[in-house]
């Protein structure tokens, strides 16, 4: 039986967070929201010429998505978002009143490239990679699973692990 919570589903660009969320909220039957829909209309720019964001980009865009899953505490959500550091990690968890856990896709840099040379039409530059994993802090409390199986498989060992 599923707990009502917040999930955050986060790790770096191109390692399934929209997939995997958007199954995760199926099986789950509670809403999804895909974190990039939620940026500032400057920092999709500013990806998408290549530059990663800096702390300061993020903060409000944090924000809004904590907002998101304070509104959604009563019925549980998926929200995706890369949550690369622990202090973004912090600001995402504000006053959820410890209902809520991340989920950490986790692969390696080569696999993770490989996907993203696949991928079209995307607003984050596959060169933009490297800097994920430079700033990536690998979160302690996270309930992480690796990406190199089937999504239907990532997303039933999520389910056994909740």
């Amino acid at each position: 039986m599923f707990k009502k919570q917040i999930l955050f589903v986060m790790g770096v660009s191109g390692s399934g967070k929209s997939t995997i969320g958007k199954l995760l909220a199926d099986k789950l039957n509670i809403p999804f929201f895909d974190g990039d829909s939620f940026h500032a209309e400057a920092n999709v720019k500013k990806m998408s010429e290549g530059h990663p964001l800096n702390d300061d980009d993020r903060q409000g865009w944090l924000e809004r998505l904590n907002e998101v899953g304070i509104e959604n505490l009563s019925t549980g959500a998926v929200i995706v978002c890369s949550a690369l550091k622990q202090k973004y990690r912090t600001t995402l968890g504000h006053n959820l009143e410890n209902k809520h856990q991340f989920i950490y896709l986790e692969g390696s840099f080569e696999l993770i490239d490989a996907r993203l040379n696949k991928r079209k039409n995307h607003y984050m530059p596959k060169g933009l990679l490297k800097s994920q994993f430079e700033i990536l802090e690998t979160p302690i409390e996270a309930l992480s699973v690796s990406i190199d199986q089937s999504p239907d498989e990532i997303v039933n060992e999520i389910l056994e692990k909740l």
